[in-house]
Parts: C-alpha cells; sequence; structure tokens
C-alpha cells in the first residue's frame, strides 16, 4: 500500500455526479495554479452553512441570549471543519461519495432508511431556502409570502442551465453570491458597533436555559448539515489529480485548506448574524425578535441607515439562493448513492421543491406568515437530527484502514471525530426525551404518542445503534465491493456475440447511415434486419395506423428505398412503420419482432431540447430487455 505507484481509484462506473466527474484539471507544476484549481468544492458546501435556516436561529440566538451562544457557533464551526475534511477524504481516496460508500457496506433495507433520512434532511433544508427566498422577495419588493413561495418553484431550470456551462461556473456563481452575503455583513457588523468585551465573553461555554439548548442543537443542524456530507464527497471527485499515493496526499492537502477557507467564512458570517442581532435587539430589551421579517424592519431604525435593511433582505436571497443550487446536487448525490436511481435533475429538483413548499403553504395557510419564523428554527433542528445517520458511518469509512490503506485517519482525528458524534447525538436524545415529555403533558390525546411518536423514536435510535456498532461487531463480514457496480467477472469463456435478428430506427437524418453500417458491422450477412421508423405527426398521435397523411405515406416510401439497397447488397430486411409515441412504440416493435439486438441514433440534444421532446434512446432502452447500440 505504501508504494508511490499504487493506484486507488475504484473503477470507472457509477461516478458520483457523472456529468462533472473529473472535469477540472489540477495537474498544474505551479502551486498556486493548483491550489486554484483545487479552490471551489468546499465553497458549495459552504452555502448550506449560511443558508436563510442559519438566519433564523442565529436571529432567535442573538436577540433572546446575546452574545451567550457565540461559543455553539465556533464549536459548530470546529465540527464542520473536521467532519468536511472527513468527507473529502473518502471521496479522493475511494472515489466514492458517501452514499455510495453506504451501499456497499449496508444491507438494502438499512440503505432505504438512510436514504429517508437523507431526504427528509434536503426537504428540511429545502424548507428553509423556499422561506428565505419567499421572506426576502417580500422584504425588498412587498411580495405576499404565499407568492414568493409559488414563485421559488421556478429555479428549479437554474441548475440545469448552469451545468451546461461546466462545473467552474457553476462554482463562480455560488462564490458571487458567498461575496455578495459576506460584504453586506461586513457592513452590518461596522453599523451595529458590537460590545468587544461581551462578544469575547460569548466563546465561553454556557447554556443559560432549555430553550437555549433548542436553540444551540438547532444551530448545530443548521451549521453541520448532513446533506453536506454527502455533497463533498461527491465534489471533490469533479478534481482530476494524479492517483499516485503522492497525488493522492495533495489533493486531501489542497481540498483542507479550501474547506477551512470557505467554512471559516460561513462562520464569519453566522457570527455577524448573531451579533448583529445581540448588538440591536438584545442590547435594546427586544428579546422576543426571532424572525427574520422582524429583523428587517427593525434594522433600518436601530442602525440608522435604510442600508441596514437592504443589504439584510439582498443577502438573504442570495443565501436563498446559493443554497438551492447546493440541495438539488446533495439530492442527486444522495438518490443516486443509496438507491442507484438517476432520474432528469430537473425532475428531481421539482419533486424536492414541491415537498419543501407544501409545510410552507399549510403554515402560511393555517397560521399566518408571522409563525414562518418558528417554522424555520423547526427545520434546523430537524437537521440536527439526522446528523447522526451521516457522521457515523463517515467516521466507519474514513477509519477503515483496509479501505483506505495509508490514507486512514489518524487516531487523534478519530477520537475528535466521536466525540463531536457523541456530542451530537447526546444532544438530540435529550432533546427528543424532552419534547416527547412536554407533548404527553400537553397533549389531550396522550394514546396516540405512545402509539405513534414513540415507535417511531426507538425505531430510529435502534437504527442508529445498528450502524454505530455493527462494524465493531461483525468485522468479518465486509462488503463485497467498493465499486458501486460490482466487482470484475472471470472472462477465461469470452465468446463473440451471434446476433440473428437485429432492429435498427430509421429517422431519415445524417445518422441513418452509420446506423445501418453500425447494425450490419454487428450481424453481417447472416442477420435479418428490421428497419423501423415512428411517424409522429399530430394525426399519428390521435389515429395511430389509421392515419395516411403526406408523411406517413413518404416515411414509407422512404424506409422501403433503405431495405431496397440492403437487399440488393446481399442483407435481408425487412420494414415497419410505427405510430404515435416513440418512446413507446420502438419497444413494442423491437419485442414483438423477438430481435437479439437494437441499433439507435443519437443526436446529442442540448439540454433544451431534452426538457422539451424527452429523451428517447433513454427511455427505450429501459424498456427492452436486449443489449442496445446508441450510434452517434
Amino acid at each position: 500500500m505504501s508504494s508511490s505507484k499504487k493506484t486507488y481509484y475504484k473503477g470507472s462506473n457509477g461516478k458520483s455526479l457523472s456529468e462533472v466527474h473529473s472535469t477540472v484539471d489540477t495537474t498544474h507544476r505551479s502551486t498556486w495554479k493548483k491550489l486554484i484549481a483545487f479552490l471551489g468544492p468546499a465553497y458549495l458546501v459552504s452555502v448550506g452553512y449560511m443558508d436563510p435556516g442559519n438566519w433564523a436561529t442565529d436571529i432567535a440566538g442573538g436577540s433572546k441570549f446575546g452574545y451567550t451562544l457565540l461559543w455553539v457557533l465556533l464549536m459548530s464551526n470546529l465540527m464542520a471543519i473536521l467532519l468536511q475534511s472527513l468527507s473529502a477524504r473518502l471521496g479522493i481516496v475511494r472515489q466514492l461519495d458517501l452514499a455510495q460508500a453506504s451501499r456497499a457496506s449496508y444491507h438494502p433495507i438499512v440503505n432505504f432508511c438512510l436514504w429517508i433520512l437523507a431526504e427528509i434532511a434536503i426537504a428540511a433544508c429545502d424548507l428553509a431556502e423556499v422561506l428565505g427566498m419567499a421572506i426576502g422577495l417580500k422584504l425588498l419588493f412587498g411580495l405576499p409570502l404565499v407568492w414568493g413561495v409559488t414563485l421559488t418553484v421556478l429555479d428549479t431550470l437554474l441548475l440545469l442551465i448552469l451545468q451546461s456551462y461546466g462545473m467552474r461556473k457553476i462554482e463562480a456563481f455560488i462564490i458571487a453570491l458567498v461575496f455578495i452575503i459576506g460584504a453586506s455583513f461586513l457592513l452590518e457588523m461596522i453599523w451595529a458597533k458590537p460590545d468587544v468585551g461581551e462578544l469575547v465573553k460569548g466563546f465561553v461555554p454556557s447554556l443559560p436555559s432549555n430553550e437555549a439548548l433548542y436553540i444551540a442543537i438547532g444551530i448545530i443542524g443548521a451549521t453541520v448539515m448532513p446533506h453536506n456530507l454527502y455533497l463533498h464527497s461527491s465534489l471533490v471527485q469533479t478534481r482530476r489529480f494524479d492517483s499516485s499515493e503522492k497525488g493522492i496526499w495533495s489533493a486531501i492537502k489542497y481540498n483542507v485548506i479550501d474547506s477551512a477557507i470557505a467554512l471559516n467564512l460561513a462562520f464569519f458570517v453566522n457570527s455577524a448574524i448573531l451579533i448583529l442581532a445581540a448588538s440591536t435587539f438584545f442590547r435594546a430589551g427586544m428579546y422576543a425578535v426571532s424572525d427574520i421579517q422582524d429583523s428587517y424592519k427593525f434594522l433600518a431604525p436601530m442602525l440608522g441607515t435604510d442600508w441596514a435593511s437592504i443589504l439584510f433582505g439582498v443577502a438573504l436571497v442570495a443565501a436563498g439562493q446559493s443554497s438551492t443550487i447546493t440541495g438539488t446536487l446533495a439530492g442527486q448525490v444522495v438518490m443516486e448513492g443509496y438507491l442507484n436511481l438517476r432520474i432528469a435533475p430537473w425532475l428531481r429538483r421539482l419533486v424536492t421543491r414541491l415537498i419543501a413548499i407544501t409545510p410552507a403553504y399549510l403554515v402560511i395557510i393555517f397560521y399566518g406568515e408571522e409563525k414562518t419564523g418558528a417554522l424555520l428554527v423547526l427545520s434546523q433542528v430537524v437537521l440536527s437530527l439526522q446528523l447522526g445517520f451521516a457522521v457515523i458511518p463517515l467516521i466507519h469509512f474514513t477509519s477503515d484502514k483496509e479501505k483506505m490503506g495509508v490514507f486512514v485517519i489518524k487516531n487523534w482525528m478519530k477520537i475528535c471525530a466521536w466525540v463531536i458524534a457523541t456530542i451530537i447525538v447526546s444532544l438530540n436524545v435529550k432533546l427528543v426525551i424532552q419534547e416527547i415529555g412536554t407533548w404527553l403533558r400537553s397533549s389531550e390525546h396522550p394514546w396516540m404518542i405512545w402509539l405513534v411518536v414513540i415507535p417511531i423514536s426507538l425505531a430510529t435510535g435502534a437504527l442508529l445503534l445498528y450502524i454505530a456498532f455493527k462494524p465493531m461487531l461483525d468485522k468479518r463480514r465486509r462488503e463485497e465491493s467498493s465499486i458501486p457496480h460490482g466487482t470484475a467477472v472471470d472472462l477465461s469463456a469470452i465468446t463473440s456475440p451471434v446476433y440473428k435478428k437485429i432492429a435498427v430506427t430509421i429517422d431519415f437524418s445524417s445518422v441513418d447511415a452509420k446506423t445501418i453500417q453500425s447494425a450490419v458491422a454487428q450481424g453481417g450477412a447472416n442477420a435479418s434486419y428490421l428497419l423501423l421508423h415512428v411517424v409522429e405527426t399530430a394525426g399519428a398521435m390521435w389515429y395511430g395506423s389509421d392515419i395516411q397523411d403526406r408523411e406517413a405515406k413518404e416515411d414509407q416510401q422512404s424506409l422501403e428505398n433503405y431495405a431496397t439497397q440492403l437487399k440488393q447488397q446481399g442483407y435481408q430486411s425487412e420494414i415497419k412503420i410505427g405510430y404515435g409515441n416513440p418512446r413507446r412504440t420502438i419497444p413494442e416493435i423491437v419485442n414483438d419482432y423477438e430481435a437479439d439486438l437494437l441499433v439507435m441514433g443519437a443526436h446529442g440534444h442540448n439540454w433544451a431540447k431534452d426538457l422539451v421532446f424527452g429523451t428517447t434512446v433513454d427511455t427505450v432502452r429501459h424498456r427492452v430487455n436486449i443489449p442496445v447500440l446508441i450510434v452517434r
């Protein structure tokens, strides 16, 4: 394992975020150029540490307890830097994201439960982004919250557009938004003139009340976000670097630097928000100011400038929008990693956003806009409750010497990581017991708590114990493969495939010649060929084979022309015309023909055409049970 030429890449299939995998070259000789090339992934992660959910917990903590909870922010930031560095190390060394590593290690039922919990965390994060964006739009433009929540659905295509320009463009866009947030709060801090002496005392640990514990846990959940651990282990794989031992150590070093810079910037923003609330609201005795809307309203008169409120609103919109992008990427990583299931990014984003806006709508409609602040804090507490299910597997994976080799984490890092996990889990257990006790005392129907809440809590606790102690109790049982799609198989008995019946899709374009040539190359003169084409006119969609329009007739003649040319060259060929939706009709024709191979032409549509017209190739290949050759 110590050879400098040892390669640690684990395979080329099933790559995390495959569309941007290894797209950024870091193989520069200059140290500065290499550092700049590695900078980026942690900035995408850092926006999750300064999203609108953080604002709600920071404002609540600062207005109610002054500078007292600053130590929680510092502790959370140190936790974040260590955990994100472990996440980056996992992705760099094993070329697996956290979800893929979990799928390779745990039973499918356990992975399904972990996926559900990860999705809940992402939905909670997205809820904060939805409310933050909607609140920002209301504060700046007077737009009602319900309309603002509705408008946030439209940003589902933003990531799709940015991805078409490459990973560096996404990172540049995010860094620009982070700069806007940081600059805004730097000015807010200057205007607020905090009490430096009291500020320093805020870094001494203390929890004055149970309410402070609730907000502290919310701050931890808002700062150390579970979905960021999945995302970071994937984003580091967008860098193409030397896969030798020396090259991997170099990649680990530069990603630690990237994490330290980006997360300390996030710490500055979160501290600035809490200090701003403490320097204005707590100092003025306004302990009940916990909503973002109230903060916006009171900042201008208290700081003596309208720009205080305007910059606050602008930074809020920037925070919500930047977090939206990273939440989408995290959702893609989690779904593909745990379930090996990939859906269109726009659909993935739309589903996540619709899940998030539902509770936002319900709270606004039934309880009023003034309750959105409490909903934001609750979303961050939910995030904190999910943390253990991401942190514990991450520690196990990076502590596994067999899988990590010389890159296994040192004992001091392991001890610190387990201390962090213990703190997080202990605080969460205390909070759950405290909240269930409150519900039992105040509920008119306590039997519902016993019937629903307590069994779910016990089952969740059992799952947490399972993932915590499984590697310790059963070391003999190892993952079957570290590759997402399995291990290599024996090729000693390999033979050439024989295709007797080959179906070929025709669409009368320039790619037809290559498609037919490729089909003939596979089957030769001994195979028979079915040339098929689907008429997609509006009439064909409604009337099917009964349509006799000009396009259908011309397509028939053109198809017969191809078949005649093939017969003249000694090949057996026949034709078949289908009608309607090609994604449904092509599989039906191919299956009826009992083909051994399907050859299709692809045209490299850009994202816009795929969005409008759909992707025929992808759909068809999942509806036939034979090999599919795609010609381009």
